[in-house]
């Protein structure tokens, strides 16, 4: 292993970068020590000398940008350079040209940046935010989201902020303008909704402090991921979120599927609501299962057998003991709080398999409500001498692979009492 020896006051910056490239391909090239305890430490100062580098890679772009010598060699424009020299993503590239271009309007951001007091993440978060404003917002600006660095907040949550940082900006000088289209006023909450062509509806609004107080309370726990085997997006699930909470869970409501009895066995015949809007047969069967929705089942000739089942869902006394067995979903591990659950058939309700019995019925979130009906074979359901049951899901590549859910009674295990307030 070669030495290095580098007087930093005397050295040049290019026997500094030489150096530095030097240190590099040896820690490259090194195998991690055993202990994570260590490695966490080594990770953290690692991190950090990083940034200090992007400092002054970004100081290094910002001469090559403005002396367009890229041009020379053959490159259309810096970032181009970027990704076709250093094989940059494009991403990449864009935010360290925007770094290059930005860090002299940010002064104290660039001083702490340097001084190692500060991340790359969010030095590149704050260039980004003041990219389109005029200096005397750009100083405003600054000044705004190094402060809420300072309080803790997340690069996440400040780059939320820095998208909207003019509004950021008019709110706490007292210059906000309502939106020239809204109508109603900025202080007043509003939602527009317009339905798609396909049956879906098109949603936008805005929420004043107190209610997205309470869109952030009431959704929050429920767009939390299900699991490991969730990978919806935030988007996705705080649609699913917003569902549940819209449908009431457990509660009947005037929304009617009207499907075959083909259908929901099993065929391809669509289903459709009343409205005539067309339902895939595979969705209906999911919408079934749905707490709130009623499926109104046909015969031949179009003949309605049944809407939902009279006892398809359970009743409020049912509910409130299944609320003090169930804290959270049934699904280990799932933190959905009970209370905004759904009630789960526990052998499947389609065609009467499954009375609405209290030992019969299990409190599910939503999303793990309708996972337990297309994933049967990744469930194994287990029983407590409680009558609680708890579902565990099988990893992928472990046990079954076809089949309805496994389950088992623990060895003390009885059926609860049915209670006759139920």
């Amino acid at each position: 292993m070669s030495s290095i020896a580098v007087d930093l006051d005397a050295a040049s910056t290019m026997e500094l970068v030489n150096a530095a490239s030097a240190i590099a391909a040896e820690l490259a090239s090194r195998a991690a020590p055993e202990s994570a305890v260590a490695c966490m430490e080594l990770t953290e100062t690692l991190a950090t000398a990083g940034d200090l580098q992007e400092a002054a890679l970004s100081e290094l772009i910002g001469v090559v940008d403005r002396s367009r010598e890229v041009q020379r060699w053959g490159y259309p424009s810096t970032r181009s350079w970027l990704r076709s020299r250093l094989g940059m993503r494009e991403s990449r590239a864009k935010e360290r040209l925007t770094l290059a271009r930005q860090r002299h309007r940010v002064p104290e951001m660039t001083e702490r940046w340097t001084a190692g007091d500060l991340s790359a993440g969010y030095a590149a978060t704050i260039a980004d935010a003041i990219t389109r404003l005029d200096d005397d917002d750009c100083g405003k600006a600054e000044n705004i989201l190094l402060g809420m660095v300072d309080q803790g907040f997340s690069a996440g949550k400040v780059a939320s902020f820095g998208k909207r940082i003019r509004d950021v900006i008019a709110e706490r000088d007292g210059t906000e303008q309502a939106p020239e289209d809204v109508a109603r006023g900025y202080e007043q909450s509003w939602i527009d909704s317009t339905r798609s062509l396909d049956g879906g509806r098109y949603i936008k609004g805005w929420l004043n402090a107190e209610d997205a107080a309470i869109w952030d309370g009431t959704l929050a726990p429920l767009a939390k991921p299900a699991g490991t085997d969730d990978h919806r997006d935030l988007s996705e699930r705080t649609a699913a979120a917003l569902t549940t909470v819209l449908s009431g869970g457990h509660k009947a409501t005037k929304v009617t599927v009207i499907c075959d009895l083909d259908t929901l066995t099993g065929g391809t015949t669509p289903a459709r609501l009343t409205d005539g809007t067309p339902i895939p047969a595979a969705q209906a069967r999911r919408i079934a299962l749905s707490a709130g929705v009623s499926p109104l089942l046909l015969g031949g000739g179009n003949t309605p057998l049944y809407l939902g089942h009279r006892v398809r869902f359970a009743t409020a006394p049912q509910r409130q003991v299944l609320e003090t067995l169930y804290s959270t979903c049934a699904v280990q591990d799932c933190e959905v709080p009970g209370t905004l659950c759904e009630v789960d058939h526990v052998h499947g309700w389609a065609l009467g398999r499954s009375p609405t019995d209290i030992d019969q019925l299990a409190l599910t979130c939503g999303w793990h409500n309708r996972y337990k009906h297309t994933n049967p074979h990744r469930i194994h359901i287990t029983k407590n001498p409680d009558g609680r049951y708890t579902y565990r899901l099988h990893p992928p590549g472990t046990g079954q692979t076809t089949g309805p859910p496994t389950w088992s009674l623990t060895p003390a295990s009885r059926p609860p009492p049915t209670s006759q307030a139920a």
